[in-house]
């Protein structure tokens, strides 16, 4: 089976160049209209955005309103207006055709008043598409889109009504598809276009950032110098696309996308943004031109019900990643992503924060977690603790279970109440904890029976690939905390 032979119990074991990536600027229209902006300007300021029906939201009751921000590569405003040639040369938007929703977000908003959370979906993440099988998320809306247009255009539709119709059915698709992976119902959909980024980021007067190095990198068009700087709209578009020569890719360009919008939410907070008439007017005209949303989006009672919303604070995660380099039977790089674990760890940020009335989040280089197999499978243990250590954990002890004969795999520790059994459960796609009193306070451990299917197993590192796919998995490495409430500009790299 395993490397090691446990003890009878396991007791005392210590626990490519690409478009926009724009949700920065739908989060930043969505937290200035939640974070306490003067009321009398609202009005002003929703009167003009693109309104939008018929996308299936909502039917959820799970104590939070769930709004999906997608940013748009697309080469038109909210109202399907091209862009002008100068904007496009501005963008370096080219004469590619095509709709793909490169940043994906969850902003999950309790309604008791809490800070909301903002949850990433990488833009390469492997998934079931409706109606299409498996693609990368980013495609869900455009590949939807192509396929309905073109099969409308055969029935005699109209070009314009085809383009009116098959967009429709691709907002509808990839609000199934994050649906799907995350189990979080939408409640409300908001989409900014590529153009959106530039003008929203200019009308704040320029968002600040900070590097840890140099950058010089052709393909996104970044290059800035090592430290604090402010960057104006097409700067930053340069900043946030830039996925190589990082890391971690495009999950280290989700961090970059998060420490901007954190920024600028704090600049737009202590700038007064909407309340001097120069930087309204400005805001208003982009909102204006990028921004759609859902029709049945009550904004202004919306607002009231969130005034209270603490102090403009707004956490950022990304949802965990099984594979940061995948590769499907003919050669595609994706992102492989665990739909059961992506569902346990939103579960884990939403639900169980509530249940748990605020309780800290758990660091996972804090926890060290022992894993035993009692599955007849061999290798599983070891299979388990690599998948834990890309999540970012300590490993314990790995080996056969020679103890009691168990029923399911579960987690051991002291209690159930325990934070760090509960930080590994939910990294592991929702396992039961099980408590065992012979154990200290700060021991976890995993008992993996041959029901298991999470993190590591056959069935995860197959899960609807081929046989043509990598079998051993990249690393990744967790990111830094984030939120909206920090003094100045996170470094990164």
């Amino acid at each position: 089976m395993d490397r090691a032979t446990a003890p009878s119990r396991p007791s005392g074991a210590e626990g490519g160049f690409g478009p926009l990536r724009a949700f920065i600027a739908v989060g930043a229209v969505l937290i200035l209209l939640i974070t306490g902006f003067a009321w009398h300007s609202v009005d002003s300021l929703i009167s003009s955005i693109e309104r939008i029906g018929g996308l299936g939201l909502g039917g959820g009751r799970d104590g939070a309103v769930d709004i999906l921000l997608v940013g748009v590569d697309s080469r038109a405003d909210a109202h399907g207006n091209p862009l002008s040639n100068s904007e496009r040369a501005m963008l370096h938007a080219g004469d590619e055709v095509g709709t793909n929703t490169d940043t994906i977000v969850l902003i999950r908003v309790p309604n008791d008043g809490r800070s909301a959370t903002a949850i990433s979906i990488p833009r390469d993440s492997y998934v079931d598409i409706p109606g299409m099988g498996k693609g990368k998320i980013n495609s869900a809306y455009g590949a939807t889109k192509e396929a309905q247009r073109l099969k409308l255009i055969k029935q005699g539709v109209s070009e314009a009504d085809a383009e009116q119709q098959s967009t429709q059915a691709g907002r509808q698709a990839l609000i199934k598809t994050v649906a799907n992976l995350t189990g979080i119902t939408v409640d409300h959909y908001a989409e900014v276009s590529l153009l959106g980024f530039v003008l929203l980021t200019d009308a704040v007067g320029g968002v600040d950032v900070c590097l840890n190095n140099t950058v010089d990198e052709w393909m996104s068009g970044a290059d800035f110098h090592a430290g604090r700087q402010k960057l104006d709209g097409p700067e930053a578009l340069s900043f946030v696309r830039q996925r190589h020569d990082l890391r971690r890719g495009d999950l280290d360009r989700i961090v970059r996308q998060q420490v901007f919008m954190a920024q600028l939410v704090g600049q737009v907070l202590s700038a007064k943004t909407l309340g001097n008439p120069g930087k309204l007017k400005n805001l208003s005209d982009a909102v204006g031109r990028t921004v759609v949303l859902d029709d049945h989006w009550d904004v202004l009672a919306f607002l009231h019900q969130l005034k209270d919303l603490t102090g403009g604070q707004v956490s950022f995660e990304t949802v965990p990643v099984a594979d940061l380099n995948d590769t499907t039977s003919d050669g595609e790089s994706v992102v492989r992503v665990d739909p059961k674990a992506v569902e346990a760890y939103v579960a884990g940020l939403v639900d169980g924060r509530s249940a748990d009335h605020g309780e800290p989040t758990i660091d996972p280089a804090s926890v060290r977690v022992s894993v035993f197999n009692a599955s007849g499978v061999g290798g599983l243990a070891g299979q388990v603790a690599q998948a834990l250590r890309a999540k970012g954990f300590q490993e314990g002890l790995v080996g056969n279970y020679t103890g009691p004969a168990i029923t399911g795999s579960r987690v051991l520790a002291v209690n159930t109440s325990n934070p760090k059994a509960k930080a590994v459960a939910q990294a592991l796609g929702g396992l039961t904890i099980v408590p065992d009193a012979s154990m200290s306070p700060d021991s976890v451990s995993v008992v993996l029976a041959s029901d298991y299917s999470g993190p590591g197993s056959a069935v995860s590192r197959m899960f609807d690939f081929s046989s043509g796919t990598s079998s051993t998995a990249t690393p990744v490495p967790p990111a830094l905390p984030i939120d909206a409430g920090q003094n100045g500009p996170k470094c990164v790299n």
